[in-house]
């Protein structure tokens, strides 16, 4: 499609079921008026020489964010997750390049740019480290990857969006790179790899060229839409269960409250989860914990507490607790599934909020990512597990669940909250985070795609 004809197509029939099975019906005329606008700035606002090297027609993209809703920090350690992708993403409107550039600007993100090759015309696709923790950074490990697997790479323009704000424990991270990833896929690609690929090729970007140790929990939610149970014992090949998932069914509101703090300086923070894990399934000559069990943890307990601290004991065992809630979740959602009668749906998500209220227990006392031991003083995390504890347990007759919502130490919880509390609850929590900072969620059946108008 052409700058033109844009407007034409995309308030055609097809757009409009395209649209509607992405994003709802009731979202249909935003996200057309929202991709309307990406294209038209990218024609009025762009550089001449990020367009003059363009060629074939418009296309667009998008890529959900996603919430964790069990397996808290049990990814890297090949444990098990329930994620799922959400109603807020990162949309693109692309042009094909018949260069090797790749130019991307993001609405309230600095112009990126670079060149996939060097002066000779030879892909220079090496990890550079000046670009270590930014976006340069993924888009060249990406397209490394895609180009390590013999898949052609080249240049594209994008003009995006992003609804998954930064820091907000929704994975702004994983929806780029999957992003980026399914626009290699689809305009040199022929769109052959897997959401798994897609995800595995975004961890290792974000691994060995952007610097952070992340597991693979996040770009698979994002790959993959909808709710799914994740099981990492094999990374090469995880196993992904779809699961229906609409907590409004039972009657609650699922949101997550964001607490401000500042992430930059955390990444020690989140590396001391996966290697102190990692160390006790050392203490056994095993490379994660998922290779032994709790027993045998236990077993040697008084052992592992001499050589390798306390914090090290607790998190191993966070973890085995972690990936068996996983597995009592998955059980009760696919339970519910059967179920017709509104009381009995009721009463079996209360078993499910039961094992959200231990997981965020676990994770606050246990895992300990609650807030940085270097800064005391910042508690944002654990402020509001505590008010979100008193409200439900004051405005709502212990009816509800609250949890650390991704990897902790500053930015978000995840609360489930009774639909006629809900507006009370985001004043209550709005008042002590500020405006804004809480944010409900509705889950979202598609990952990271081509919209095909």
């Amino acid at each position: 499609m052409t700058y033109k004809n844009f407007n034409e197509i995309i308030h055609s029939k097809e757009a409009i079921k395209a649209f509607s099975g992405i994003y709802g019906e009731n979202e249909t005329d935003t996200q057309q008026k929202r991709y309307s606008q990406l294209a038209s700035k990218m024609q009025s606002d762009f550089p001449k020489s990020e367009l003059e090297n363009t060629c074939d027609g418009l296309r667009l993209f998008s890529s959900p964010g996603r919430t964790e809703l069990a397996g808290n920090h049990t990814d890297h350690n090949r444990g098990k997750v329930l994620a799922a992708s959400i109603q807020l993403d990162n949309a693109a409107v692309i042009l094909k390049r018949n260069d090797n550039v790749v130019f991307l600007r993001s609405t309230g993100f600095s112009d990126v740019k670079i060149k996939l090759t060097d002066n000779k015309g030879n892909f220079d696709l090496q990890p550079k480290p000046e670009e270590t923790g930014k976006t340069e950074a993924l888009i060249r490990g990406i397209a490394a990857e895609f180009h390590k697997r013999g898949c052609p790479v080249g240049g594209f323009s994008a003009n995006a969006e992003s609804t998954v704000l930064p820091g907000s424990g929704l994975s702004s991270s994983a929806a780029l790179e999957t992003l980026i990833g399914r626009i290699f896929d689809s305009l040199y690609g022929e769109g052959m790899r897997s959401p798994l690929e897609i995800s595995r090729i975004g961890q290792i970007a974000e691994n060995n060229y952007f610097g952070k140790p992340c597991g693979l929990m996040d770009q698979t939610a994002c790959a993959t839409g909808g709710a799914a149970a994740i099981d990492f014992k094999n990374t090469e090949n995880p196993i992904v269960k779809k699961i229906k998932f609409n907590p409004d069914a039972a009657g609650y509101s699922l949101c997550v409250v964001n607490t401000g703090g500042n992430h930059a300086d955390l990444t020690a923070d989140y590396a001391s989860i996966p290697s102190e894990m990692k160390s006790v399934a050392a203490y056994f000559g095993k490379s994660v914990l998922r290779e032994i069990n709790k027993e045998t943890v236990l077993s040697s307990a008084r052992k592992i507490r001499q050589k390798l601290g306390d914090r090290a004991l607790l998190r191993s065992l966070h973890f085995f607790d972690e990936n068996e809630r996983v597995n009592t979740m998955t059980l009760v959602l696919q339970a519910i599934e059967n179920i017709k009668r509104k009381k009995e749906i009721v009463d079996a998500f209360k078993v499910y909020l039961n094992q959200i209220n231990e997981s965020g227990e676990s994770s606050w006392q246990i895992l300990q990512n609650v807030y940085s031991p270097n800064n005391p003083a910042d508690q944002g995390i654990t402020t509001a597990l505590a008010l979100t504890r008193d409200f439900i347990k004051q405005q709502c007759s212990h009816n509800g669940a609250y949890r650390v919502h991704g990897g902790g130490f500053a930015g978000t919880i995840q609360a489930y909250v009774p639909v006629n509390a809900m507006s009370e609850y985001t004043k209550y929590m709005e008042t002590i985070f500020g405006a804004g900072s809480v944010t409900p969620l509705t889950i979202r059946q598609t990952g990271a795609t081509e919209i095909i108008v």
